[in-house]
């Protein structure tokens, strides 16, 4: 009798189910057998699930669904700051709480002596590990965004020289705005003088201050993504360099002008000098070897003379 019973204790979920199927589908007319099936399955579920089967303790279920809320939280903040690029400004809050989260679910143990590690239990426990795939996926859509160059060391803001930069992006989109609605409304698709003439100082700062930020970021950097800034920042840069010379036609007077030229200059005038320096020299050859000529031209003339006298 001992072997039936162990039997059927492991299917009882299965069972239930089948069971009030089939008591569901015979519809308003049940047969008796069919109303005895939907009892039965009403007691097994109040009986409820078998002991073995492995659940969470409550510590480590609540670590599990602060997790959870920590990364739908970081979805909506991703998504919605995807265009224009504003990840690293809007959404280190939420990341450095996922961080604090995965932290804690890695180092909780269960209070139970029969119980698993926490981390076992839900990083380990299957094959998907879909705990350490998110977190996973959430580091390197971090590390691939460089936001690390965009915030202060302990990542609570954003680093000074980011401020000023977004400063000076946010002033150089306003001057654009007042001087387009100050040009009318009769304004040419191609005549935005007044823009390139009244922001060109306010868009020269901005464009000085991304090129010495970029500069600083490639003597220090040595991860893979040292060449650039963080996404942010050059996100904004674009849009601002896309509005000034394709939309609005400007251009920046280069601060190079002079040592080109110079440059320039002094290469389309070798020729001069190399041919001038060769004709000089051939000449000076030329008359190096005449001179002996004359020199013994002179001596017979005067051999002759002593010759006659």
């Amino acid at each position: 009798m001992a072997q039936p019973r162990c039997l059927c204790r492991a299917p009882l979920p299965a069972l239930a189910l089948a069971l009030l199927g089939l008591a569901a589908a015979a519809g308003p007319r049940q047969t008796p057998a069919l109303e005895l099936a939907q009892e039965l399955a009403e007691e097994l579920w109040s009986a409820g699930l078998p002991g073995d089967l492995p659940e969470l303790e409550p510590e480590c279920r609540s670590l599990l669904a602060a997790f959870a809320e920590g990364s739908a939280a970081l979805t909506g903040c991703l998504g919605q700051r995807a265009r224009p690029v504003r990840l690293c400004q809007g959404c280190h809050g939420p990341y450095r709480r996922l961080l604090a989260q995965y932290g804690s679910i890695a180092r909780a143990v269960g209070n139970s002596s029969e119980s698993h590690n926490c981390a076992k239990s839900i990083l380990t426990s299957d094959r998907l590990q879909i705990v350490v795939t998110l977190s996973e996926f959430f580091n390197e859509t971090w590390e691939a965004a460089n936001c690390a160059n965009c915030l202060k060391n302990n990542s609570e803001g954003l680093s000074n020289s980011t401020e000023e930069f977004l400063d000076l992006f946010n002033k150089s989109l306003t001057c654009f705005e007042h001087n387009l609605q100050g040009q009318g409304i009769d304004l040419s698709p191609n005549n935005y003088t007044e823009v390139c003439k009244n922001c060109n100082e306010t868009y020269t700062k901005l464009n000085d201050l991304y090129n010495h930020l970029q500069r600083l970021n490639r003597q220090g950097g040595e991860s893979a993504h040292s060449a650039h800034l963080c996404i942010d920042v050059e996100d904004a840069m674009n849009i601002t360099r896309k509005l000034w010379s394709r939309t609005f036609n400007c251009s920046l007077p280069c601060s190079d002008t002079v040592p080109v030229i110079a440059v320039s200059s002094f290469i389309l005038f070798l020729p001069v000098v190399f041919y001038l320096s060769s004709f000089l020299h051939s000449k000076q050859k030329k008359r190096i070897l005449i001179l002996p000529k004359r020199i013994q031209s002179n001596a017979n003339l005067v051999n002759i003379q002593e010759k006659y006298s």
